[in-house]
């Protein structure tokens, strides 16, 4: 099993992780594995009184090939899970935990995966996970990726478990459940969580310093800023992707921004759209 030393000691970038390669120390006690034909990224956070397991994969058989790396680590059985949002591929995994292993999940969609992880504990805005030696945070940001995100900090180890507020591997992803607007003021949180010297570890791809993370606020702020400025130019939403690449706004290839337009445009107030252009 590779281990590296711990980030943010002596550690002048993020270290890499290698997709298969196994579960990877990236700080004191937190390890991540790079996972499967999406490359999703899984935490495990040890303490004194066992582990924290965030987003256990997209099967019951991705689940259990964690379980079973986690307890080769023999740091303890896991005590708790978190599922960052209830996107399929980071969650269907928790139907392989054993019985009575709290879920945590955000309160807009714990309803909806209760069914799979019967322990279900919602989250609104803060909770905290007691390892025995070390208490871990799990905290909603607002909505970026989905309605649901969470974020798993680690205060003594200064890493942050984001989920697909960010990404290591590309531009954040904008699903058909995306939050547009409000996705930058969600990262700010995670910035001031994160601090100046801390590892983010994102949903898919490799780790990421700050300055990774604020690349990708910035571009979100961007993307939130053009998609009020052609509305309120009165550029209809299906002619909007195109104008914004005509006018070089757009930070990332429109590919990745259809839905980001779309559900902008569906997220703004009747007050900050003009008449439709001739």
């Amino acid at each position: 099993m590779l281990l590296v030393a711990p980030y943010g000691r002596g550690m002048s970038s993020p270290p890499r992780v290698e997709p298969d390669s196994g579960l990877v120390e990236v700080a004191d006690r937190v390890w991540v594995a790079r996972r499967g034909p999406h490359d999703l990224v899984s935490a495990v956070v040890a303490g004194g009184s066992g582990v924290l397991v965030v987003d256990t994969g997209w099967s019951e058989a991705a689940g259990l090939d964690l379980l079973a790396a986690l307890r080769r680590l023999r740091r303890g059985e896991p005590v708790a899970v978190v599922g960052t949002h209830a996107h399929p591929v980071h969650v269907h995994g928790d139907v392989a935990l054993p019985p009575g292993v709290p879920v945590h999940l955000h309160e807009a969609v714990a309803p909806e995966l209760r069914l799979r992880s019967p322990d279900v504990r919602t989250v609104s805005s803060v909770a905290a996970v007691d390892l025995g030696d070390r208490v871990v945070e799990v905290i909603h940001p607002g909505r970026g990726h989905t309605a649901g995100d969470l974020v798993v900090r680690v205060p003594d180890a200064e890493v942050i478990v984001a989920g697909d507020l960010v990404r290591g591997d590309g531009p954040p992803s904008y699903g058909p459940d995306c939050w547009p607007l409000e996705w930058p003021g969600s990262l700010d949180l995670v910035l001031q969580l994160l601090g100046d010297s801390g590892l983010a570890l994102p949903g898919h791809g490799d780790p990421m310093d700050r300055a990774a993370v604020e690349e990708q606020r910035d571009g979100t702020a961007t993307v939130a800023e053009a998609v009020r400025e052609l509305a309120g130019r009165g550029v209809p939403p299906e002619r909007a992707l195109a104008q914004g690449a005509a006018d070089g706004t757009w930070p990332w290839p429109g590919e990745h921004l259809a839905e980001a337009v779309r559900r902008g445009y569906a997220q703004l107030p009747r007050s900050a759209r003009q008449l439709p252009l001739a």
